[in-house]
């Protein structure tokens, strides 16, 4: 089987069929991508937002808003940037676990990171509410995202083992490790699920199915805070992501800690699944589709392919989210359906190029 970097070095010469100039300053487009992306957002949905609703919030006056303008500063705005920063955040968790994997299928939901974590939740909404525990409102607002990040951590550590036991070419292995874990997770909260009470249910379908819906400014304001300390991080380790590209014996050889290495990149990897799991529940696919993306626009480069796919992710998720909510008005669908349905395809069409060697 073709090598991670080479595959990735091949594909770059073209995409889909455009000159290789297009991926020169990828970053100009992706963000006018984005910025359409979030004017179309705001405008659409079952209340119409106009121009003179953008000025009534942009004025920042003391009256208080109403109609569209109260729906475009409490509603559609906080739920943009949710999307954008939930996005982000599992664009980039998906191209660390490529990084550290070396395996272009490592997505934290395939591989069961995403499931790890929303277990971890689903057992703790049960077993909490079952237990008669009156635990302080701040605790149980901060509890969900501790006991994700620990599931997705737990998780994390199983597949640094498998992928240290296996070849390093082993997809297969991981892929089925990831099944298994999913299996274990889903039987878990299939059973917290029977457990459950009606009000229960409720919230665990909100994990299942993922959605966006309970965005706000200062949940917002919370990831956003996790991202830029994760992107922080990164920046440390981007030249060590780099040097592990080529087999772990290369990359001690030019004197990186690899152990310390992956337990960074395996921590990282959590928090950000761990954060975007609390709070918006399993949305899946975005970690594998947008760094894929990203690697046949720039290549494997961390310092360029982690920031890119991040926009990449922020898109896909702001598309995502605007679909659910204008679909079906006044219903709203839940936001990990979509992403199943263009996870899935793209999942099997990178199958199929790697089988081929492309």
């Amino acid at each position: 089987m073709t090598s991670f970097i080479s595959q990735s070095a091949r594909t770059t010469r073209t995409v889909w069929g455009l000159p290789q100039r297009f991926a020169s300053k990828p970053a100009w487009l992706l963000s006018l991508i984005l910025i359409a992306g979030v004017w179309a957002a705001a405008t659409m949905g079952a209340v119409p937002v106009t121009w003179q609703d953008w000025l009534a919030v942009l004025q920042n006056s003391d009256a208080p808003l109403s109609g569209g303008a109260y729906v475009l500063w409490h509603l559609r705005l906080p739920r943009i940037l949710f999307a954008v920063l939930i996005g982000a955040a599992l664009a980039l968790s998906g191209a660390l676990a490529q990084g550290l994997f070396r395996n272009p299928l490592a997505d934290p939901g395939l591989l069961g990171v995403t499931s790890g974590a929303a277990c971890a939740a689903a057992l703790t909404i049960v077993l909490l509410a079952s237990s008669g525990i009156e635990a302080p409102a701040a605790l149980r607002y901060w509890l969900l995202p501790a006991t994700a990040f620990g599931g997705a951590v737990a998780v994390c550590f199983i597949l640094d083992s498998v992928a240290r036991w296996l070849t390093a070419d082993s997809i297969a292995g991981l892929l089925l490790t990831g099944i298994a874990l999913n299996a274990l997770a889903a039987a878990v909260i299939g059973l917290c699920t029977y457990l459950a009470t009606d009000e229960q249910l409720r919230t665990l379908s909100f994990w299942t199915l993922g959605s966006l819906a309970g965005a706000n400014w200062a949940l917002a304001g919370v990831l956003l805070i996790t991202l830029v300390l994760a992107l922080w991080a990164l920046r440390q380790l981007t030249h060590a992501m780099n040097a592990l590209a080529l087999g772990e014996a290369a990359a001690a050889h030019v004197g990186v800690n690899v152990r310390a290495l992956r337990m960074r990149v395996i921590m990282l990897v959590a928090v950000l699944c761990g954060f975007a799991v609390a709070w918006c529940g399993m949305i899946g696919f975005i970690g594998l589709v947008a760094p894929h993306i990203v690697r046949l626009l720039v290549g494997p480069d961390q310092r360029r392919l982690a920031p890119l796919a991040m926009l990449v992710g922020a898109i896909l998720l702001l598309l995502a989210d605007t679909a659910a909510r204008t679909v079906a008005i006044p219903a709203e669908i839940p936001v990990g359906i979509f992403t199943a349905l263009l996870g899935a395809p793209f999942f099997l069409v990178l199958l199929a190029r790697m089988r081929k060697g492309v």
